[in-house]
C-alpha cells in the first residue's frame, strides 16, 4: 500500500486509521506536501483524534510548532513552515531537537526546511481530484 483514497470527509476517520496503522511504525516524521487548501490540517486534526490528542489541534500557522499531548502521556509534534523565511529561523527554534526526538512530527509546508529533516522520513503527498477527493500518497525518504 503506497497511496489510499479519500473520497469525502465521510470515510476520512476510517483512511486516516489505515494510514496510521500502515506508516506509524516506520518512521516519527511525515513531511506533508500539498498546494494551500487540499486539507493538511485537516488530516493532521485527525490523525491527532484518533491518536487520542487531548489538547485543541489547531494550525500552527503563527506559532510554528503546536505540541499536543495524548490521553496516555505521549507527545506529538505539529509544524508548519509556511512562515518561515529560512533556515536558520528553523535552526534557532530548535527544529532538529524534535525530529530527533522520537515524537511523532506531523509538517506542513516542509519545503521550506527540507535541509534540516532527518536522513529517513515519511514523504506524504496529498493530491487534489477533479472530484475534490484526495489521493494520499507516500514514500519513504532515505
Amino acid at each position: 500500500m503506497n497511496s489510499l483514497l479519500i473520497e469525502n470527509l465521510q470515510v476520512l476517520p476510517q483512511r486516516i486509521a489505515q494510514l496510521i496503522q500502515f506508516l506509524e511504525p516506520l518512521h516519527n516524521v511525515w513531511a506533508f506536501d500539498a498546494p494551500m487548501g487540499a486539507g493538511k490540517t485537516t488530516i493532521i486534526r485527525e490523525i491527532c483524534r484518533q491518536k487520542k490528542v487531548v489538547d485543541v489541534v489547531t494550525s500552527p500557522t503563527f506559532s510554528i510548532i503546536n505540541e499536543y499531548s495524548t490521553e496516555t502521556g505521549e507527545v506529538l509534534y505539529h509544524f508548519d513552515f509556511y512562515r518561515l523565511n529560512s533556515v536558520n529561523e528553523a535552526l534557532s527554534i530548535g527544529v532538529p531537537d524534535y525530529f530527533d526526538s522520537a515524537n511523532l512530527c506531523l509538517i506542513e509546508w516542509p519545503s521550506v526546511i527540507s535541509p534540516l529533516l532527518p536522513p529517513n522520513y515519511l514523504q506524504i503527498t496529498i493530491t487534489v481530484n477533479n472530484d475534490d477527493s484526495r489521493l494520499i500518497s507516500w514514500t519513504i525518504v532515505q
